[in-house]
């Protein structure tokens, strides 16, 4: 293929992806073939070839002294194509879909779940047999619009424990606490708004603010939270409606925020008329509970959200939203809009699952049990040369530093054709400055193979 080909090419990807993110809906005036040279530094001429090849394929379409226009309805909506276009190995929701495909063949020190094996399967058993034999309503209908009243009442009392003073009325149900997030996202945000999120930070909160056509602005994180200056300083460029953070349990860093970091967000936050999100998935993974925005700030601008996914089951999906009562009732609209009425039986067996003795007794064995993981694995990188970024007090979590010049991106399409899915730095990171580090689970690193196919990997 000749150098022109591949110029050609180049702008006809450009165009079909901007097509495919909808940032040229059906209808829109292309830019003129001379902008497009411009913007693109390619010729004309290489402009005016590939329009008229896209024409021919229909794809958009010449109209005489006009210009070219987009043809055809909407696109479907293409998560990937919206924002810079990245190697697909680094791209959060490749991630996620080689995780979830996965086999039991398929090495997993990337993902962001416990093995089965550490999960609660004779606390799931019974729970099951409970709902079995619950009312036939349980079986059959549907929820009531906030939930099942039992575990309302449950996760209210878990809630106090942290000093959220959440009563079961404003606490609402959902299906996971993905689906929390975009009621909130629904709620709240339209399409060019700006959300506030750590750097780095979970990925799939990514993926969601795509979906929802915002823009995610990165705050720097440190061992203690986000950095307050550049929040601040994100704050006044950006004019956010949204914040959105993990409590406790820090995703990817392991890290917890300090009392006078979260004093001073909240004071920042009041300023500015911006409404927090604090997603707690960890919260029973903690050894000593964290300070909590929505204990300090009673619920008044934070919006509080969790799931049992990491705890009980993923294939039990249940999760809830704490907020205050006017921001429920809202809230409620939106889920019977979008999702009609939830379902019982999934609240019922987590229900009977968190009431359960064995529960309890369960998840102090897993601290332990992750503790003594995060020792054994730390001890193995550091042979490799790759170091934690800090030594989390509790939870799955090593954030870690590959050795200098070593490109996380690279290491994990090397560890992919070994069968091993890795979880590369800037899937993390909105300014894409984490290209040295990898997020490992230290509960999916308990086999050599882990530590043999990063050794290759690293010296390939």
């Amino acid at each position: 293929m000749t150098r022109r080909e591949t110029r050609i090419d180049a702008v006809m990807a450009t165009i079909r992806s901007r097509i495919a993110s909808r940032a040229l809906a059906p209808g829109a005036r292309l830019p003129s073939v001379r902008a497009q040279a411009q913007a693109m530094g390619v010729s004309v001429s290489t402009v005016v070839e590939a329009y008229e090849r896209l024409a021919a394929e229909q794809v958009i379409r010449a109209r005489p002294g006009s210009g070219f226009y987009v043809c055809g309805p909407a696109a479907p909506l293409a998560l990937s194509q919206i924002g810079a276009r990245v190697e697909r190995e680094v791209d959060p929701l490749w991630i996620s879909r080689e995780s979830l495909e996965a086999g039991s063949t398929l090495l997993k020190p990337g993902c962001g779940w416990l093995p089965a094996a550490w999960m609660p399967e004779q606390g799931m058993r019974r729970a099951l047999r409970a709902a079995a034999r619950a009312d036939s309503a349980v079986l059959a209908d549907y929820a009531t619009p906030l939930g099942l009243p039992a575990l309302r009442e449950v996760l209210a009392r878990r809630l106090h424990g942290v000093d959220i003073e959440a009563p079961p009325e404003r606490i609402m149900l959902t299906e996971s606490g993905t689906q929390a997030i975009d009621l909130v996202c629904r709620f709240l945000l339209e399409p060019g708004d700006s959300v506030l999120v750590d750097d780095p930070c979970y990925f799939n909160f990514h993926a969601l603010l795509r979906a929802h056509r915002v823009k995610a602005v990165g705050v720097p994180f440190t061992p203690n939270g986000p950095d307050t200056a550049a929040f601040e300083a994100a704050v006044r460029e950006h004019a956010p409606r949204l914040y959105i953070t993990n409590s406790g349990i820090h995703n990817p860093t392991g890290a917890t925020l300090s009392s006078v970091t979260a004093h001073r967000l909240l004071k920042l936050a009041e300023d500015a008329n911006l409404v927090i999100v604090e997603d707690d998935i960890f919260a029973d993974f903690e050894t000593t509970p964290a300070p909590r925005l929505a204990a300090f700030d009673g619920l008044a601008r934070v919006i509080h959200i969790g799931s049992f996914s990491k705890t009980l089951s993923a294939s039990l999906r249940c999760g809830y939203i704490a907020a205050r009562a006017d921001w429920i009732d809202s809230l409620v609209d939106l889920k019977i809009a979008t999702s009609f009425g939830g379902g019982q039986l999934a609240a019922a067996v987590a229900l009977a699952a968190l009431t359960d003795g064995g529960y309890r007794k369960h998840m102090e064995g897993v601290r332990v049990r992750l503790g003594e993981a995060r020792s054994r694995v730390i001890a193995r990188l550091d042979a490799l040369g790759i170091t934690p970024w800090l030594v989390p007090r509790a939870g799955m979590f090593l954030w870690c530093r590959l050795p200098e010049g070593v490109d996380a991106a690279q290491v994990a399409r090397e560890c992919l054709k070994r069968g091993m899915v890795l979880a590369p730095g800037n899937a993390f990171s909105p300014s894409a400055s984490a290209s040295g580090f990898l997020r490992f689970n230290a509960a999916q690193c308990g086999e050599r193979r882990v530590f043999e196919t990063l050794a290759r990997a690293l010296a390939a």
